[in-house]
C-alpha cells in the first residue's frame, strides 16, 4: 500500500524559509513522478512543482520558480520541497503526490497523480 506522509509545515514570516518532506513507502518509486501541489482556502488545488524520481527532469510553476526547489533522498525514499523567500500568497496546505505514469506535459495536472499525502499547512505572515 502506497503511503505518502508530509511534514515540515508551519508558520514563518515573509522572506523566510521552510523545508517540506514527503516520506514515501509501499512501492519502488524510481519510475514515479513526484509532485507538490497546494491549496489555499476557497481556491482550487494548484500545481507547485513536479519531478521524475530519477531526476531527469523537473517542472516548476512560474509563481515559485527561483524560490522553491524539489530534491530527493533515495536512501530515505523521501522527497523534499525547499521553499525560500516565502510570501504571504504561498500560504496554503501543501500536498505531496505520486504518479506511476505521466509525462512532463501532464505533470502539472492533479488528475495525473495516483497517490496523495494528507497535506501540511504552511502559513506565511506579512
Amino acid at each position: 500500500q502506497v503511503q505518502l506522509v508530509e511534514s515540515g509545515g508551519g508558520l514563518v514570516q515573509a522572506g523566510g524559509s521552510l523545508r517540506l518532506s514527503c516520506a514515501a513507502s509501499g512501492r519502488t518509486f524510481s519510475s514515479y513522478v513526484m509532485g507538490w501541489f497546494r491549496q489555499a482556502p476557497g481556491k482550487e488545488r494548484e500545481f507547485v512543482v513536479a519531478g521524475i524520481w530519477s531526476g531527469r527532469w523537473t517542472r516548476y510553476a512560474d509563481s515559485v520558480k527561483g524560490r522553491f526547489t524539489i530534491s530527493r533522498d533515495n536512501a530515505k525514499n523521501t522527497v523534499y520541497l525547499q521553499m525560500n523567500s516565502l510570501k504571504p500568497e504561498d500560504t496554503a496546505v501543501y500536498y505531496c503526490a505520486a504518479a506511476l505514469v505521466t509525462y512532463y506535459s501532464e505533470s502539472s495536472s492533479a488528475s495525473t497523480y495516483n497517490y496523495w499525502g494528507q497535506g501540511t499547512q504552511v502559513t506565511v505572515s506579512s
